[in-house]
């Protein structure tokens, strides 16, 4: 008998800063397309979300077929594998999404109109491959991030206060 591999996730890495300074709305899953020593890379260490964000660009087909647009991430930092030598990856480069074309054009229309960004919020395995979680996010200004953090501090106040009318 033949065991299958596990079909849980496995958290690689997460975006804590996408939470921090954006208002997220709409989540999506996405594939990645990965070269080489990439891969094993991911599963040795962490790769940096921090400063990483979706662009979608117009790739043109030929003169019959229209224009057709694709999801690149940008600015994701994976480092060199260390066993890679001359056929390590490069660690900022482009990566291709993998979407549909009906997602990629809602992203393109919410970017376009709607003034969003889009932003990766966590990295995972899942049954053996990579996907990256993204989401339609709005910037959040100075006076947002301050009534967030009263918030939390408000809450924390809170469960410390129940905790010690429990004892």
């Amino acid at each position: 008998m033949s065991e299958s591999k596990g079909g849980g996730e496995k958290l690689i890495a997460s975006n804590p800063s996408a939470r921090a300074d954006f208002f997220l709305d709409e989540f999506v899953e996405a594939g990645i397309v990965l070269q080489g020593t990439e891969i094993k890379s991911l599963r040795n260490q962490s790769p940096n979300l921090k400063d990483s964000f979706v662009e979608v660009t117009h790739k043109k087909r030929g003169e019959k077929n229209a224009p057709t647009l694709e999801a690149w991430l940008v600015n994701l930092h994976i480092g060199p594998y260390s066993h890679g030598n001359i056929w390590n990856h490069e660690p900022r480069r482009r990566r291709k999404l993998l979407l549909h074309s009906h997602q990629i054009r809602k992203l393109f229309g919410a970017t376009t109109q709607d003034g969003k960004t889009i932003v990766p919020t966590r990295m995972y395995f899942l049954k053996g491959r990579v996907k990256v979680e993204i989401a339609l996010a709005k910037g959040k200004k100075k006076g947002d991030k301050r009534e967030d953090q009263k918030k939390r501090s408000q809450n924390r106040e809170i469960e410390q206060a129940m905790k010690r009318s429990r004892r």
